[in-house]
């Protein structure tokens, strides 16, 4: 873990500080995605109250997070199923040389 920093986090309406092992930079980053995201929740659902707009911003990005993984394991299992195809036509071409080579050396 890193030195810790702090970060001061004003969203809103609610003003606090915290202490992270994470680089400022790093963390100024995602305090500015959250700051859209929850921009966002407001534009889209209207909602005013704090509390709400947080669950709800909250939910929207576990939901991200989940279409993510679900994106990352679907790949992963296209690229495995690439693989064993590609290693299916690597055996084939292999046994269609060995084929060859022992009709040249049986004639």
């Amino acid at each position: 873990m890193n030195d810790p920093h702090d970060l001061h986090i004003n969203v809103l309406g609610t003003s606090f500080s915290i202490t992270a092992g994470e680089a400022p930079e790093y963390l100024e980053e995602v305090l500015a995605q959250y700051q859209i995201a929850v921009a966002n929740t407001q534009g889209i659902s209207g909602m005013k109250d704090p509390l709400k707009v947080a669950i709800l911003t909250g939910f929207l990005l576990c939901d991200e997070i989940n279409k993510l993984k679900l994106q990352i394991e679907e790949d992963h299992t296209n690229a495995e199923a690439e693989r064993a195809g590609e290693e299916r036509e690597l055996h084939h071409i292999t046994q269609s040389l060995i084929t060859r080579l022992e009709r040249v050396l049986d004639a």
